[in-house]
């Protein structure tokens, strides 16, 4: 339905998940056509296995599965991994 790039630390607009130390604003929010929420993190592929990349994917997983159903979360390292987003939607039914 729509998207927006989600910017950090604008109290009043952004979205953010918890971190051990600080807040974490993943990059893309999308509503969905069947209403869902996307939240999207797109980092380098060189980023994939360090351990803030590791933290946030844990986080946007747990806040995907307390959602009850409403909220996915796809942690996207580097380009030739774009097509989890287009798989997320499809798992959502949108």
């Amino acid at each position: 339905e729509c998207w927006v790039r989600n910017l950090e630390r604008e109290p009043k607009t952004s979205f953010w998940i918890q971190t051990s130390t600080d807040k974490f604003y993943p990059d893309f929010i999308a509503k969905l056509k069947n209403g869902k929420i996307l939240a999207v993190e797109y980092k380098g592929g060189h980023l994939a296995g360090n351990p803030d990349t590791i933290e946030k994917t844990r986080l946007g997983k747990l806040w995907e599965e307390r959602s009850g159903g409403l909220c996915l979360f796809e942690m996207v390292c580097g380009p030739g991994e774009l097509s989890k987003i287009q798989d997320a939607m499809k798992k959502a039914g949108a």
